[in-house]
């Protein structure tokens, strides 16, 4: 299923400085932090609604990311403090996260992004094509 409006019941949000080993020579944050900045915020959300890795790994399965989409708007810089926010889009066959990274002092927008992962049942290695009853379980809802 997917949500029709812009924000979800399931997100997290935090926030975090800008260090100076996420900068490249241009003394801008690297396009490839972004990654490590997604995934920081994803482990929130999954601790959120308690089932994170090492919960996936429990319950027989895990949830590669498949697909990545990331949209630069804008710079971030050292020492800069940024609010990173995750909302879970979708869930019936796959687990889809919506990322928004802003300045957190005046909101300005710096990064879109989202995340695909499927479940893949750890025992046979085979991608499920609908999403395990525990991530219903997890979420709180009841399977369609």
């Amino acid at each position: 299923m997917r949500r029709t409006n812009k924000e979800s019941r399931w997100f997290a949000e935090i926030e975090m400085q800008v260090q100076f080993f996420d900068l490249d020579p241009m003394e801008i944050v690297w396009h490839g932090r972004y990654v490590k900045y997604l995934e920081v915020v994803r482990c929130a959300l999954l601790d959120k609604i308690g089932y994170n890795y090492p919960q996936m790994k429990e319950s027989g399965y895990i949830w590669p990311v498949i697909d990545m989409q990331l949209r630069y708007v804008g710079s971030a810089t050292f020492g800069q403090t940024l609010k990173l926010r995750a909302d879970i889009v979708e869930w019936e066959n796959r687990l889809k996260i919506d990322y928004l990274i802003t300045d957190a002092a005046t909101g300005k927008r710096l990064n879109r992004a989202s995340t695909t992962m499927v479940a893949v049942d750890i025992a046979t290695k085979e991608m499920c094509f609908v999403s395990p009853p525990v991530l219903f379980e997890k979420l709180g809802i009841e399977p369609v």
